[in-house]
């Protein structure tokens, strides 16, 4: 066993039985998935920070974990795979093949959140082709679904202003959007029900909280509007941002996860346990580069 995990578990073993009231939580009923972003796999040089090859092992070594703890679900935020350093269609698809096939030893439902590097060489339909989402998901770029009655709503930012999708590396990824279907068909979720909600998507919503704008949706403003007036979505949960990020905002946590891709083995992944409580509390459990982070619901 890695003596980082062996030591993270034995810690949380023995915190749990000095606290009594943290072993109460636990044995509370909860929904908890797993978590991973910008994987970015391909069989191509390091460049700067980014160890591509290693990020296999690294995803091979979160599922380990996932599997162990016997979690509802397993999500990943974006950007799974990459391409070569001299840009192939072929190629491209054999290394989202590649990690396609180690995301789907996760024993449970697993779901895709589109990322930019996603469409890169290749098309959206090939990708979605190309990977699995569990039940009624599969093969749509943004859907919704329930567990534990929470819903969990996954969007797909990766369109031009005028709404075209991204393809085959022919965009800026600098402008991300959320076109107007996409927006009526996410307020009709909203609407459908009174359950708790949980964002999903892969560009950054919350431009209020000083991030680069570079970084987010196009129109992040109008879409947070919409969560937000809606009184139902507890947390947006994000990637592409490596280096992860926080912020809140009218009762609304927005979590950016770190990417799995940055930094060499065998110091360095990034993969999380998020668990929602009765109370609609949301604890991530980090692993390596992804620290452990309380956000509490206080609408």
């Amino acid at each position: 066993m890695n003596r980082r995990l062996f030591f993270k578990r034995s810690c949380a073993g023995a915190l749990l039985l000095s606290c009594p009231d943290l072993l109460a939580r636990e044995n509370e009923k909860r929904l908890r998935f797993g978590l991973v972003t910008d994987i970015h796999f391909a069989h191509r040089n390091v460049h700067g920070t980014r160890y591509y090859e290693q990020s296999i092992t690294k995803l091979s070594e979160a599922i380990d974990v996932f599997n162990r703890r016997k979690l509802d679900f397993m999500i990943e935020l974006g950007d799974l795979k990459d391409m070569g350093d001299t840009p192939e269609r072929g190629q491209t698809l054999s290394f989202l093949d590649e990690i396609e096939a180690k995301f789907q030893t996760f024993d449970g439902p697993v779901y895709h959140v589109l990322g930019n590097h996603d469409m890169d060489s290749i098309s959206k339909p090939e990708f979605l082709a190309h990977t699995a989402n569990y039940g009624n998901a599969k093969g749509k770029p943004y859907y919704s679904f329930v567990r534990n009655q929470i819903k969990f709503i996954v969007l797909d930012g990766n369109c031009n202003e005028d709404g075209s999708d991204y393809d085959s590396g022919n965009f800026d990824w600098t402008k991300a959007f959320i076109p107007a279907s996409q927006r009526e068909w996410l307020q009709q979720e909203l609407k459908k029900d009174d359950l708790p909600v949980v964002i999903f998507i892969h560009e950054l919503l919350d431009t209020f909280s000083g991030i680069s704008k570079e970084l987010c949706i196009g129109n992040a403003e109008e879409i947070v509007s919409i969560l937000e007036q809606s009184g139902k979505v507890v947390a947006v949960i994000q990637g592409h941002h490596h280096a992860g990020n926080y912020s809140f905002r009218h009762g609304i946590h927005y979590f950016t996860m770190k990417g799995m891709i940055e930094g060499s083995l065998p110091e360095n992944n990034s993969f999380a346990v998020v668990e929602i409580d009765k109370d609609l509390n949301i604890y991530i459990e980090g692993f390596y580069n992804c620290k452990n982070k309380e956000m509490k619901h206080n609408r």
